[in-house]
């Protein structure tokens, strides 16, 4: 059965050359589901949260073989809330929700499509993600603990190193390789292929949220309407990197999400 898709970016003071080959790899995979016809229709929209307005026409002229629009005008309103620009005004069956900074494999959306009919009950689903040397990245995650959100985001490797089993439970690196696995707890941000309509029911990403776990709570609030699911034969690479890396700024973000996720969903600190 062929399907309908909504895609949104949301970008700031972005990376043209980055976001050109997100949106050429995304076009590529939209014409891949639709000659095998899993894939009637996108709708693609890029979401200018700023600076300033000089963005907008790069940003439209970045890709001509992709047929996008772009949403600006709106300011800075944060990560959550841009993509809730494009899946609020969206009826298609599925959206996905993508990071300006991923590469899909050019079957990435076919499978997504053709594993989601399969599996009527579950919600999202993430995709198997590797940087840019190919290592692994680990989009699933356990409920997270105080302790080993600060150890991941901002020990020194060999303090790391030191509680490395945590860590690794935490980012359910026990999981299967090479099959999908179910009931996942939560899923990360950069690449989230959305049944639509139980997703927008429950308002989408949370506008409490400007920066950081707008991902982990709507995890948690879409697992009541469904299973969340870890799909390998969708593949990605992101070059994303951790907030402790990206200054000060995004430091005080991160942090200041991490207590409003846990005032909301419970505290675990170790």
């Amino acid at each position: 059965m062929k399907q309908s898709l909504s895609v949104s970016i949301v970008t700031y003071a972005p990376d043209f050359e980055v976001v050109r080959e997100t949106l050429r790899t995304l076009g590529a995979a939209i014409r891949h589901a639709q000659a095998s016809r899993a894939l009637s229709e996108a709708r693609v929209q890029v979401v200018d949260n700023g600076p300033g307005s000089g963005n907008v026409q790069r940003l439209r002229e970045l890709e001509p073989a992709l047929r996008y629009e772009v949403i600006s005008g709106q300011g800075n309103v944060g990560y959550g809330a841009g993509h809730n620009l494009a899946l609020r005004a969206s009826d298609a069956g599925f959206h996905l929700v993508l990071n300006p900074d991923v590469a899909l494999a050019p079957e990435a959306i076919d499978e997504a499509l053709r594993y989601m009919e399969e599996y009527p009950k579950v919600v999202i689903l993430a995709p198997d993600a590797r940087d840019l040397s190919g290592v692994p990245l680990y989009l699933c995650k356990r409920y997270p603990t105080v302790l080993s959100l600060l150890l991941r985001g901002f020990a020194p490797a060999v303090v790391k190193h030191l509680f490395r089993s945590r860590l690794e439970r935490y980012e359910m690196r026990d999981l299967p390789r090479d099959r999908p696995s179910t009931a996942v707890p939560l899923l990360s941000g950069s690449f989230m292929f959305c049944r639509r309509a139980p997703v927008a029911e429950i308002g989408g990403f949370s506008d409490e949220f400007f920066l950081y776990f707008e991902d982990f709570d709507l995890s948690i609030r879409a697992a009541a309407r469904g299973e969340l699911a870890w799909v390998p034969s969708v593949r990605i690479v992101h070059r994303g990197g951790n907030a402790a890396r990206k200054g000060w700024r995004h430091w005080r973000l991160f942090v200041a999400s991490a207590v409003k996720f846990f005032n909301r969903h419970g505290w675990k600190w170790a």
